[in-house]
Order: structure tokens, then C-alpha cells, then sequence
């Protein structure tokens, strides 16, 4: 269950984002996810936080701090991840951008730190930017307090202090993978020398740690705090969810580390024609075979993928009538490997477009086919051996 799991991670990839812009190359996108946080931050801070601790204000005044401490907030956020990125990079890890999401934001890199110390270099500056950002912040509502700024302005700076106080202490908690539990296991891998067991150790104490989270929520519901405690909880179900992925997702790498496309794929598999009607399709292929794609084959030359998902969007009036062609993903959009290529470069190709299958060509002619399923079935066949 736990492979299966882990290779849908790639359906992932289907969830609605937008582009932000780019800093230094970097691409900055927006889940649709994180305008939850968004909302829920800003009325917190407009309707609560604000108002209690600066009376006296019209509503506009409150709105107005509500926008831009959320705003700063989120660009403290961008900022923290940024810093990742750029440590990262120079290390010669390939980073394809910056998400936020519903639970903050998420540096996305195409590898792991390759040695203990560019792990802990890596992990070690987000928190230090959100330290430095918290005593520039402080720095400032000091300053302001002396110039006797107005009330609006010492107050959202004052926020912005604490808040990024705040973000560098939960994120040095000694738990996988917080940027605390990516220091700690940099710390067990330089003293053991195994990256395996290191991810081992840090993801036991993101659980532990995503527990006391979750438990404090609930005391937190019994005590009142109906949506703080709910939020608590749903930080620390994420909490535990990601520790264990992140040791599943190293043990899928292990396993794979040295394996070809070639001996993982299904070769020759069964192909169909272009200009075969959905109909047919449906009546002569997917109703008698058991897969849920087949390849599209022209002039003995892979064109495309048609899947059963596909002719199930496709009205049924209209089977009669399209072919195959006019439904199908087209080879050019589709992920298209090498036999020789290595299945840890496969699976990234296979996640990074959230595709469930990959097509394995050989000068230009279809030799084979790989899908989750298959890697899925591979890892456990692989997993009971060594069990034995």
C-alpha cells in the first residue's frame, strides 16, 4: 500500500496552480489550496488579532493592516523558501520553482542533498532568514515606536515579528521534514554514514512530533479554541503523513538505484491503430483485455497513448464517430524513455507530468511500456524477497 501511495503522488501534479512570476529563476506558483490560508490568516488578523490588541480603529484601518500583514507574511514565506533555493542551486541540485500550498510553502527540489554538510547547509538557512527577517521587523517597530509611527503601522510590523519568530522556532523542531528534522538527520547521517538510516531516525521524530501537535489541538478543542485546535490538528495529520512519505519515497530511490527502464517495462506491448473508432476500442480492447491504455501505433512508429479515462470524457453518442486519434494523447506530449534509461529518472519524468505510464522507444520504434502499477508491483515483489 505504501508504494502505491507513493507513485500517486504524481496524480498530485493535477491540482489546480497558477504562475506567480520568477525570482532569480525560480518560478514562484500558487496552489488554489493556499487561498484557504490566505483568507483564513487575513480575517484572523482583520477581525481578531488587530482590533483586540489596537482598539479604537475604523474598520477600513483594520482591513488594511489585515492585507498587508497577510501580504508580508506570505512574502516572509517566499522569502524563507527562496533561501533554500538559492543554497540548494549552488550546491548543484536542480530546483524547479516554489509552491505555496494550504500548509506554507514548499522549495521544490529534483534530488537530495548528495553529502551530511550540504544538508545541513541546505536545511539550515530557511530558519535563519526567517531569525534575521524577525529582528529586521523588530528593528524597525523599535524605530517606529521611537519616531511615534501611527498605531497601524507599529502593529503590523510588530506582527511580522513575531510571526517570523514564530515560523524559525516550529521550523527547527527536531522533526522530518521540517527544516529541524532535515538538520537532524544531517547530523545522524555524518555520525552513521547512511542517509537510509538517518531518514529513518528524522521521520520517527516527525511522527513523535506531529502526535504532540495533534494532541495539543485537541486540548485546544476542549478547551474552546474550536478553530486554532482544528488547524493544530490538521498541521500535525500533515505533519505525519510527509514524515512518512519521505522515508517511503528514499527507500523507492534505494530500491530502484541501478535499474533499467528495460527491466521493469512490459515489452511488445499490445498496440492499436489511429483510425480505430472508440467504439470498436471500447468493444474489442478494453472490455477483453485487462489494461487501461494502450499505445497508438502508425507505420510501426508510436503516435500516441489512448486510456480508458480518456474515452470515458468522450459522450457516448460519439464513440460511433472519433477515432482514436482525434482522443488519444499524442506522442509528443507523452513521456517517452529509453531501455537503458535508469527508472529513478523515469519515475521523476513519470511524476513531474503527472503521467501513470511512460512509453519505452528504441530508434523511434515502441519496445516497450512502463506504468505505476508496474513499478508499484516490481517494488513489492522486490520487498518480499528481502523480507525472506
Amino acid at each position: 500500500m505504501c508504494d502505491m501511495h507513493l507513485l500517486k503522488r504524481a496524480e498530485l501534479k493535477t491540482m489546480q496552480s497558477f504562475r506567480l512570476g520568477s525570482i532569480f529563476g525560480f518560478e514562484i506558483r500558487v496552489d488554489l489550496s493556499w487561498f484557504i490560508i490566505f483568507f483564513l490568516i487575513l480575517w484572523t488578523l482583520t477581525a481578531g488579532l488587530f482590533p483586540e490588541n489596537y482598539p479604537g480603529l475604523s474598520t477600513a484601518t483594520y482591513i488594511a493592516m489585515g492585507v498587508v500583514g497577510t501580504l508580508l507574511f506570505f512574502a516572509s514565506l517566499v522569502a524563507h523558501e527562496l533561501s533554500h533555493s538559492l543554497v540548494a542551486r549552488a550546491k548543484g541540485i536542480p530546483v524547479e520553482g516554489i509552491t505555496l500550498f494550504v500548509f506554507g510553502g514548499i522549495s521544490k527540489t529534483r534530488m537530495d542533498a548528495e553529502s551530511p554538510g550540504d544538508e545541513f547547509q541546505i536545511a539550515g538557512i530557511g530558519p535563519l532568514v526567517s531569525l534575521v527577517l524577525a529582528a529586521l521587523f523588530g528593528l524597525i517597530w523599535w524605530w517606529g515606536r521611537t519616531a511615534e509611527w501611527t498605531v497601524a503601522i507599529i502593529g503590523v510590523v510588530r506582527y511580522l515579528a513575531a510571526i517570523n519568530l514564530a515560523l524559525a522556532i516550529f521550523n527547527l523542531l527536531p522533526g522530518f521534514p521540517l527544516d529541524g528534522g532535515r538538520l537532524f538527520r544531517s547530523i545522524v547521517w555524518k555520525v552513521t554514514g547512511s542517509l537510509k538510516k538517518a531518514t529513518r531516525v528524522a521521520s520517527w521524530g516527525g511522527k513523535l512530533l506531529s502526535y504532540l501537535i495533534i494532541a495539543f489541538g485537541v486540548v485546544q478543542l476542549f478547551g474552546g479554541n474550536l478553530l486554532g485546535g482544528l488547524w493544530l490538528i490538521l498541521i500535525g495529520w500533515f505533519l505525519n503523513n510527509a514524515a512518512e512519505m519521505g522515508y517511503q519515497q528514499l527507500l523507492i530511490q534505494s530500491s530502484l538505484e541501478g535499474v533499467r527502464a528495460r527491466e521493469l517495462m512490459t515489452p511488445h506491448p499490445e498496440t492499436v491503430p489511429p483510425d480505430l473508432s472508440l467504439q470498436t476500442l471500447v468493444d474489442e480492447y478494453f472490455l477483453r483485455r485487462r489494461y487501461q491504455a494502450f499505445p497508438v501505433i502508425q507505420d510501426d512508429h508510436p503516435v500516441g497513448i489512448i486510456t480508458l479515462n480518456q474515452v470515458k470524457e468522450t459522450p457516448r453518442e460519439e464513440w460511433k464517430v472519433r477515432t482514436v486519434e482525434n482522443t488519444m494523447k499524442p506522442a509528443r506530449d507523452s513521456v517517452i524513455v529509453r531501455p537503458d534509461e535508469k527508472m529513478t529518472q523515469v519515475l521523476q519524468k513519470m511524476e513531474e507530468s503527472g503521467a501513470r505510464r511512460v512509453l519505452v522507444t528504441q530508434n523511434s520504434h515502441l519496445v516497450g511500456i512502463i506504468t505505476a502499477n508496474d513499478v508499484a508491483s516490481w517494488l513489492r515483489r522486490r520487498r518480499d524477497l528481502e523480507e525472506r
